[in-house]
């Protein structure tokens, strides 16, 4: 894949002023000494890739698309990574990309978020992606065992992992449960490689929608290493609509699931 010279800068529409992030919390209340701990270490995240072979990526590309995104895409400054993502898989990647941008807590001067790619390893969401670089990369398949898919990954993985300390943690926001993602990271990042564990059992409109109603809540998911972790499970139940308050003396909305 073939990419412009990139700038920081991703903005996450998020539906709306009822959606802005709030303060960041943890779903679990550490004591003091923990608290200081946590506060001193720092958050990477990586999101795993929408398909780029699909029924929306041949929309996308066709030369008679006229949206906005499928116009920008065929333009030599191409459009954002993590725009034509969210396009391609809808709810799971959206949530997926918010909840990052919410709750990354980068090393100075690094990226938070990266987007794993198909054929040129990590990728921050603001990097710019043309119409060429997008075919160029359906034709490379996400396999462990495959060199064009994994040395990029491999390479660029490690340059983080260079960048960060020890005590830093890297979370994958993607499936743990083959070995496409889990066999070349953990070979880098070991036990720092962490995945929220509330996705276990979950398919990926249950976890795009977990993770958006987080960033709204402004509560974040517990976590835990990818090594030995339990990969499969089963099915939790679905999530209770969201209330939030309506105007005074009417009953309370219900924000969909």
């Amino acid at each position: 894949m073939t990419y412009v010279t990139y700038t920081d800068g991703v903005i996450v529409d998020m539906g709306g002023p009822d959606m802005a992030p709030q303060t960041p919390q943890r779903s679990s209340r550490p004591g003091k000494a923990g608290a200081l701990l946590e506060a001193s270490r720092r958050r990477v995240f990586l999101l795993s890739p929408a398909r780029c072979d699909g029924e929306r990526a041949e929309m996308m590309l066709s030369p008679r698309a006229v949206f906005p995104l499928a116009q920008r895409l065929r333009e030599p400054a191409g459009a954002p990574l993590g725009e034509v993502m969210s396009f391609l898989s809808g709810l799971y990647f959206r949530g997926k990309l918010a909840y990052a941008e919410a709750f990354a807590r980068p090393p100075a001067g690094a990226h938070g978020v990266f987007v794993i790619t198909s054929d040129a390893g990590l990728r921050p969401p603001s990097t710019p992606l043309t119409a060429e670089a997008l075919r160029q990369a359906a034709r490379v398949d996400i396999d462990a065992a495959n060199p064009r898919y994994r040395r990029p990954l491999e390479t660029s993985a490690a340059a983080l992992a260079a960048r960060i300390s020890s005590r830093d943690e890297v979370v994958l926001l993607g499936s743990i449960a083959s070995a496409k993602y889990v066999e070349v990271l953990t070979g880098v990042f070991g036990d720092r490689l962490l995945f929220p564990l509330d996705f276990v059992g979950r398919g990926d409109m249950s976890r795009g929608g977990l993770l958006l109603r987080c960033v709204r809540t402004g509560i974040e998911l517990g976590y835990g290493p990818v090594l030995g972790a339990v990969r499969t499970g089963a099915r939790p139940p679905k999530l209770e609509p969201l209330r939030r308050a309506g105007p005074t003396g009417a009953e309370p909305e219900t924000v969909g699931r």
